[in-house]
């Protein structure tokens, strides 16, 4: 009774009943005790590869009908697949570093977001997708320990053959001392040989690592980490610590390399003093070039690194390696008339004769598909964007599958097959969380006549 009486004497009628509303929510929230439904398989077998060749990949959505770009006339055929270790709910199955191409054999990674994150190899000679590395087997950490749920650098090859790449963090939560946090991990992975090793861990520290690209001739690591911004170089064959910077300093996401000079480029946000590093004299220098740096290609034969900046318009940047000058070539996003612009791009490709740049033009962090997920083709000689294909609805009316954004991709060294790694939503499951997502991979290869 006493209960009773002091809820009425302290609460208003209007705070009461939203009091109770409150305790309503609670009691039929998933996240309150309620089970969440068992794990659903995904709708294709994993590893399984399809191809696809459709004139549906060549319709756009009404929303971009009239935009500024033209579509391909031949659509290409596209090999799609559900990546192995799928077998429960991540929080979410993701992907969040870029690819590589291996003696016409590509590497990609992805993790849950939990503990485990996984490196596959995709033989497109055999369409044969599987698992090589297994990161928590690998490291072999006591029970309860830390293990690292995302691949977020670039994964690159070093003269000596192996694969380089860097770890991150799942949820922050895991990177303290209750879960025994020593610092992330710089990895190799031999493809030869199928071994894989640790290099370093926790180079500089209590840091997690989500931004990574390696010099592949002198074996040098570049890294930025995530809790102090760090940018540091580790020479992976000495195991030492070449330069550290101040905090704060390092780069934001994503690096530019240039392999005729050695010289890696960074800056710690979009537009603010570009920095290089030598690394003959391990000296920072602030270079005066304007540009945006959330994604980058390889250098180009012409001596260029092209880049996209965050967010906006995805403007799109040519950065001289030799003039160290960069200059704005146009846009990245796709506009039309009832279509919110999305330009959040993580993953950029440039073909071989440093023509044509490619990439998904939505946005890396979902919802592409309100734009029918297109992949581009941009002309950096005229600055024609080109559709070679809208993957969305066509995907999800197969596979009850929507590929929604990308952190990885890679073309072949011929410039005729472009490999991406997506994130996507199911719609043969009822979605539990907002970030439940899986991963897929789609071959898309290009036909000659649009190259």
């Amino acid at each position: 009774m006493s209960l009773i009486v002091y809820i009425r004497n302290n609460f208003s009628f209007p705070n009461l009943l939203c009091l109770v509303l409150v305790s309503m929510l609670l009691l039929v929230s998933p996240a309150y005790g309620a089970e969440e439904p068992p794990f659903k398989p995904l709708p294709l077998p994993l590893g399984e590869i399809v191809t696809y060749t459709s004139d549906k990949f060549l319709v756009p959505p009404d929303s971009l009908a009239g935009g500024d770009f033209i579509i391909a006339t031949t659509p290409p055929a596209i090999d799609f697949a559900f990546y192995p270790e799928q077998t429960y709910d991540g929080n979410p199955w993701s992907v969040w570093g870029d690819n590589i191409m291996v003696d016409d054999k590509w590497y990609s990674a992805i993790g849950d977001h939990i503990w485990n994150c996984y490196l596959y190899e995709y033989d497109p000679s055999t369409q044969k997708l599987r698992t090589v590395l297994d990161v928590q087997k690998l490291l072999n950490m006591p029970e309860g320990h830390y293990t690292p749920a995302k691949v977020h650098s670039r994964i690159d090859l070093g003269r000596d053959g192996w694969l380089y790449f860097s770890t991150h963090r799942g949820s922050s939560k895991y990177t303290t001392d209750e879960y025994y946090y020593k610092g992330d991990w710089i990895l190799r992975f031999n493809p030869k040989t199928q071994k894989g090793e640790v290099v370093s861990h926790g180079p500089v520290g209590k840091e997690s690592i989500p931004v990574g690209q390696l010099d592949p001739d002198r074996l040098i690591f570049y890294g930025g980490t995530q809790q102090s911004k760090l940018f540091f170089a580790y020479d992976t064959t000495n195991h030492e610590l070449l330069y550290k910077s101040a905090e704060n300093e390092g780069p934001y996401r994503y690096m530019m390399f240039s392999k005729s000079t050695g010289y890696v480029y960074f800056l710690p946000e979009d537009y603010a003093p570009l920095k290089r590093f030598n690394p003959a004299t391990k000296t920072v220098t602030e270079i005066d070039a304007k540009i945006g740096l959330r994604s980058s290609t390889l250098e180009t034969p012409q001596g260029y690194i092209y880049t996209v900046a965050t967010g906006g318009d995805g403007s799109l940047f040519r950065f001289n390696v030799k003039t160290e000058q960069a200059e704005k070539i146009g846009n990245a996003a796709l506009t039309g008339p009832g279509y919110k612009t999305r330009a959040y791009v993580t993953t950029i490709d440039a073909d071989p004769t440093g023509t044509f740049l490619y990439y998904c033009a939505g946005n890396a962090h979902g919802h592409s598909e309100q734009g029918g997920t297109p992949v581009v083709q941009f002309n950096v000689n005229t600055g024609e964007k080109k559709v070679i294909a809208f993957l969305y609805p066509f995907f999800e009316q197969k596979h009850h599958y929507i590929p929604e954004g990308t952190f990885g991709s890679v073309l072949s060294s011929d410039g005729d097959t472009l490999y991406i790694t997506w994130m996507g939503r199911r719609t043969d499951k009822v979605q539990t969380k907002r970030t439940e997502w899986y991963c897929a991979m789609t071959a898309i290869h290009i036909p000659e006549s649009e190259r």
